[in-house]
């Protein structure tokens, strides 16, 4: 078998720029922490924001460049590197969404097979990833941002098929939609859409991540791998589509219901 492949996990120019973004910072003798609370008119960024800039895991949006070039004092010179590293530097399709995912403010999903990966409990990873040992362990540490501090708004959507499709035993579904309806964090929000052939959420499985400067990325799973996309089109598409699937969903409460009733009539 040919050795597998490892492709870089961050864009060239994206990277060029975070150095040239951390000098700037470092040029003030100011850390992360520093810096963030004085971004977004004062309303601040955390940290993390400002490192996965600098280390080029995240593509900042003009007007973050614009308003870091008036903190940093480096009259126009931020936004002329945003100009020629970040303007077109669309995310590749191989970029670490894990790191998109970390950063989030906000996640929004729908799932057209399984629970989606920050919501499975550590026995329904283990049967969908084979007991893989080094995936599930990873698997769950993505599950920490949502038990940090301040976790992203998520909004998790899912096709009600999901709730009856045995996934590692009676017992490991039942233990997984009771989770469902606790998850570890207020700010998430699980809707069950109900099952119908055509609506446009049977192309697949994808997520929208909306950055603290408001930039946009999308995650869509294939059988080979995953893809993140950050081209507006792209976007615009994907925020379509998560509209249409968000009008058919059930209220919370009656998701809630249905998660329980199916508990009760199929799994115990």
């Amino acid at each position: 078998m040919a050795p597998r492949r490892h492709r870089a996990k961050v864009s060239p120019s994206l990277l060029s720029f975070g150095r040239r973004f951390r000098r700037f910072r470092e040029a003030k003798s100011w850390s992360q922490d520093n810096l963030a609370r004085r971004a977004r008119d004062g309303e601040g960024v955390t940290p993390q924001y400002i490192g996965q800039v600098e280390t080029g895991r995240t593509r900042c949006s003009r007007e973050f460049a614009e308003a870091m070039d008036t903190v940093l004092e480096t009259n126009g010179e931020l936004v002329a590197l945003w100009e020629d590293l970040v303007k077109d530097a669309a995310f590749p399709v191989w970029f670490d969404w894990v790191g998109l995912e970390e950063a989030a403010d906000a996640l929004e999903s729908w799932q057209a097979m399984l629970v989606h990966g920050l919501l499975q409990t550590p026995a329904y990873v283990t049967a969908v990833l084979h007991g893989r040992s080094e995936a599930i362990e990873a698997r769950l540490k993505r599950q920490e941002i949502l038990v940090r501090d301040e976790p992203p708004d998520c909004t998790f959507l899912m096709d009600e098929g999901v709730l009856y499709r045995e996934v590692g035993g009676p017992e490991v579904m039942r233990e997984q939609l009771e989770h469902l309806l606790s998850p570890p964090s207020e700010r998430i929000t699980v809707q069950v859409v109900p099952t119908h052939g055509e609506h446009i959420g049977n192309m697949g499985s994808f997520t929208c991540a909306t950055l603290e400067d408001l930039t946009e990325v999308a995650y869509v799973e294939t059988i080979a791998r995953g893809f993140t996309m950050g081209d507006v089109e792209d976007i615009t598409e994907v925020r379509r589509a998560l509209r249409e699937i968000r009008s058919l969903a059930l209220p919370v409460s009656q998701s809630a219901d249905l998660i329980r009733r199916t508990v009760k009539e199929r799994w115990t």
